[in-house]
């Protein structure tokens, strides 16, 4: 069962066990991991932290480039302050990108990628991303004017309007929609993140191997960054990562099939723990 829908806070924390990070995608906040977040805490010291510029999370500077780089360290000062110097990282997205960077860094047990961003080959590949970022973004600007918020009670209407990011938007409770649709509105981090990632150089984050297990988790119905497109240039680049096709699920599948989601994440984490247990 999701959790209830609260206000925007700047992070959840809960369960025991090993620790778990949870790293949510551009545009939303930490309650994108409601639907996995109870099962997860039967097995772990589940943080799910909202990124700096978020909604909810720390501000970013106004001059601040946007970058990797940056959030990375917002994410690593977030961390220390909550006392976890490793964790096992699962991350969505712009969040499995993130894990996947601070892995590198040394701060990574583990990390389950879901469909993590940050991989392309050609510009067009960018552009395509951004333009349908973009577009969604535009339609909340106009969010009053389109009703959007009364629309969105409707089943069929949450299954159309999230269709780019999963299969059965009509499985949100609509009242964590309006969660969702608030978190994209109060993203301050957007414009900055793409202006940085226009000139950044592709695939610059995913040389070489990691000194920890790295699953790339892609979502088989991705319509955002479909794997071929996008997937593949990672798994070629990021060496000894393991690749696992998610069905049934859009780019972001935790509403899709929750269940899936956590056993995806525990089988990584699971024998990550009994390895360590027989050491």
């Amino acid at each position: 069962m999701p959790l209830p829908s609260d206000g925007v806070t700047a992070s959840h924390r809960g369960g025991s066990g090993e620790p778990l990070v949870l790293l949510h995608g551009i545009n939303g906040s930490w309650r994108i991991w409601r639907p996995v977040i109870a099962a997860l805490e039967a097995d772990h010291d589940v943080f799910a932290p909202t990124l700096p510029g978020h909604a909810g999370g720390p501000a970013l500077g106004p001059e601040a480039p946007v970058s990797i780089d940056v959030l990375a360290d917002g994410v690593e000062q977030i961390l220390d302050a909550a006392g976890l110097e490793t964790a096992h990282f699962a991350g969505n997205s712009l969040g499995g990108w993130l894990a996947i960077e601070l892995a590198r860094r040394g701060r990574g047990r583990s990390v389950v990628a879901f469909s993590p961003a940050g991989g392309w080959r050609a510009d067009r590949d960018l552009r395509r991303v951004i333009r349908l970022l973009s577009g969604a973004r535009a339609v909340l600007a106009h969010r009053e004017a389109l009703g959007l918020d009364d629309l969105i009670r409707r089943p069929g209407f949450r299954r159309l309007a999230f269709r780019q990011a999963m299969e059965r938007g009509d499985l949100i409770p609509a009242v964590e929609a309006l969660d969702l649709i608030a978190d994209a509105d109060g993203c301050s981090a957007y414009d900055g993140f793409v202006r940085w990632i226009r000139g950044t150089q592709p695939m610059a984050s995913f040389r070489d191997g990691l000194p920890c297990r790295v699953r790339l988790a892609w979502s088989e119905h991705d319509r955002t960054i479909p794997f071929h497109r996008y997937g593949q240039p990672i798994l070629d680049a990021l060496a000894g990562a393991e690749h696992v096709t998610v069905r049934g699920v859009g780019h972001v599948p935790m509403y899709d099939d929750p269940q899936r989601v956590v056993k995806t994440i525990l089988q990584v984490t699971n024998s990550e723990n009994r390895e360590e247990e027989q050491t």
